[in-house]
């Protein structure tokens, strides 16, 4: 009897499908719950559902090996793991309280400060950009953002 190749088959599936190419015999030979060994003949039809079955089982188990955790997944490891996590509420109140500062120290600039900043860090514009739009040297735009940023660490403190 040809054997089939030898699969790497789930524990629950503990069969091996045989065809004997010379009398054309299909069979499946499996153990039962007392450990004795049984091999039954079957048809041709029966044979290609179980192959089917088995390739679709190790197409399962490559799936699970390959793309699913293994580890024991709880709501305290998921939580753990989020991009987004929630924040204290007093990392709340001090964040709140940060970005008021922020906006009073942000309010002390010039309203020529206030649009480069703008351009610079919110339109990820370069000073040459900056300057080209403003009709202005590079060198203004530059010294502007710098002075701003002084007047901004200025009020922070």
């Amino acid at each position: 009897m040809a054997k089939m190749p030898k699969r790497n088959k789930s524990k629950d599936n503990p069969y091996t499908l045989d065809f004997d190419e010379i009398s054309n015999i299909y069979t499946v030979e499996f153990t039962d719950n007392k450990k004795i060994i049984h091999k039954v003949e079957i048809s041709e039809e029966v044979y290609h559902a179980f192959d089917k079955f088995e390739l679709e089982d190790i197409s399962q188990i490559h799936k699970y090996r390959s793309h699913i955790e293994h580890s024991e997944v709880y709501e305290d490891s998921l939580n753990n793991r989020r991009m987004d996590k929630p924040l204290s509420l007093e990392e709340e109140v001090e964040q709140k309280l940060l970005l008021e500062d922020i906006k009073k120290a942000f309010n002390v600039l010039t309203e020529t400060q206030k649009r480069r900043f703008k351009m610079y860090y919110y339109d990820d514009m370069n000073f040459k950009q900056i300057a080209e739009k403003e009709s202005c040297d590079e060198s203004s735009v530059r010294e502007s953002i710098y002075k701003g940023i002084e007047k901004i660490q200025k009020n922070l403190k």
